[in-house]
């Protein structure tokens, strides 16, 4: 029998551009604690949910915090108190080689069997239990093991945030790889995934892609219910530029345990920095990620410094005059180049780099794909303030009309209340 959705009480504000839905209650899934904000993924769940709560919803967050990337409670900050309520289970996802090993002779997706856990089950039914929610938003593709759960013990619309197409990115790293019985391996894994993906694509009541491009795409592979491009905001506030013209430097910053930054760092250094250093001898080239491995940080390479993991991206992309992004595998959108235009510089990054994002080459940002064109565009970023200036304006310019955190939850909200104000059918 249909029957209509408890409503939330809608009103507006003294400016009239700006809505508030107060009371709207939505719970946050996420498959690793969102803190702290050194990776995209963090900061598009931290950022969304804080405007969100700003605006007058309710927002729960229930996470894994994974031995990956484990996150000790004791460490979140006083002013991490967005969420009404905080909700967490550890989860050892550690690549286990034999169970990897057994993998291969089964039908499931290794990538996606990591995260199922029992205890993260649990909870959930405790916390749906405990309250309705309106929305139940899942961060990424591998919380779907629990969308039967969700739909067991809730009426909430259950919506699908998806921060890139997964099987694409791993598409992607496979074709890139050149040792064959890693690249048999790779794809065995990589057909287990899409398989996944694409028989999971509508068994959620709404999606949320992170652009057009891939909204256009999960269309075309076969989805049909509704959905939006919603990109991952930034808080600009927090970044203040501080122009430091005397810095003869580059830098890179990126979770290095992610493979497609490793990937393109590695390309970078083998095919581009040695000529870029004999055209410029006295350049620096600065390195900066969680997770650095052993090898990169002991690597001793003349005018490479390597910082591994520093306390502030910001302050470290504000004391380099250029930034660059070399990417050749991943999906979604790179909130890394965001906040390189957020702080006004000049970033240099693949065309798959720059995926998701309609920043102009030479406009918000130079685009080169062969070594030969990447040290050019460095040289000329590096030896023209003037262009640096004017992509830097632009590039903040970009970044402040398109990807401001409170714009995007806004929009996100009114579909939001779009979804709950129509009778629906249980699920």
């Amino acid at each position: 029998m249909a029957k209509t959705r408890n409503l939330v009480n809608f009103g507006t504000s003294n400016d009239e551009s700006t809505v508030f839905f107060r009371g709207m209650k939505i719970l946050q899934l996420c498959k690793k604690f969102p803190y702290p904000l050194k990776d995209g993924e963090s900061i598009a769940v931290t950022y969304l949910s804080k405007a969100l709560v700003n605006q007058g919803c309710e927002v729960t967050l229930l996470s894994m915090n994974t031995a990956k990337h484990y996150t000790d409670m004791e460490s979140l900050p006083d002013d991490y108190d967005h969420y009404k309520n905080i909700y967490q289970t550890n989860l050892d996802n550690t690549i286990k080689p034999h169970k990897a090993f057994f993998n291969l002779f089964s039908r499931e997706s290794y990538h996606v069997s990591r995260f199922v856990s029992k205890d993260f089950r649990e909870k959930l039914i405790e916390v749906l239990k405990s309250e309705d929610f309106d929305v139940v938003q899942l961060e990424t593709l591998y919380l779907t093991p629990y969308i039967e759960t969700i739909k067991a013990h809730s009426n909430a619309i259950i919506a699908m945030r998806s921060h890139n197409i997964e099987f694409e990115i791993w598409e992607r790293i496979t074709s890139n790889t050149r040792f064959l019985p890693k690249k048999w391996y790779l794809r065995h894994l990589t057909d287990k995934l899409k398989k996944y993906e694409l028989e999971r694509l509508n068994d959620y009541d709404y999606l949320i892609a992170v652009s057009d491009r891939d909204l256009k795409k999960f269309k075309q592979l076969g989805y049909k219910n509704g959905a939006m491009a919603s990109p991952i905001g930034l808080e600009l506030k927090n970044y203040v530029t501080i122009t430091r013209k005397s810095a003869n430097s580059i830098c890179f910053i990126g979770a290095l345990d992610w493979r497609p930054n490793r990937e393109g760092l590695d390309w970078f250094i083998a095919n581009v920095w040695p000529s870029l250093s004999k055209d410029m001898p006295d350049l620096k080239f600065h390195i900066a990620g969680r997770n650095t491995p052993t090898e990169l940080l002991n690597a001793n390479i003349k005018n490479i410094v390597v910082h591994g993991e520093v306390p502030n991206a910001v302050d470290f992309i504000n004391n380099h005059n250029v930034m660059i992004v070399p990417l050749f595998s991943g999906s979604g959108m790179r909130v890394k180049i965001l906040e390189g235009m957020a702080l006004k510089k000049t970033i240099v990054t693949t065309s798959l780099g720059m995926e998701g994002i309609n920043a102009g080459h030479g406009k918000e940002l130079l685009i080169a794909d062969s070594p030969d064109a990447f040290r050019k565009a460095i040289e000329l970023a590096l030896s023209d303030q003037n262009l640096r200036d004017n992509i830097g304006k632009s590039a903040q310019e970009f970044v402040q009309q398109f990807y401001d955190h409170t714009t995007i939850a806004a929009r996100l909200i009114e579909k939001y209340r779009q979804l709950l104000a129509q009778p629906y059918q249980k699920h």
